[in-house]
């Protein structure tokens, strides 16, 4: 179990977060304070502040999205 802390900066990033999570054949859950969300939901993920630093938790193990999530990790590092 693999996490990561990332920012959505927009509804089209969550929107194109959404769609990479649903590609993975395991369960990701994304999370603000008390709050659990599917990643491959995205009414669930627009349901979160997206002004805020998110949590991440992978249940298995895919590279590429992996490496995605380093992506949004770095800009949050940044913007934080």
């Amino acid at each position: 179990m693999e996490e990561k802390r990332i920012k959505l900066s927009s509804v089209a990033a969550a929107k194109e977060f959404v769609v990479r999570a649903s590609k993975c054949d395991f369960d990701i859950d994304v999370y603000y304070n008390r709050v659990i969300i599917d990643a491959k939901s995205l009414l669930g993920v627009l349901s979160l502040d997206l002004t805020r630093v998110l949590t991440v938790c992978m249940h298995g193990e895919d590279a590429e999205f992996a490496a995605y999530l380093e992506e949004l990790a770095t800009k949050a590092a940044t913007a934080a």
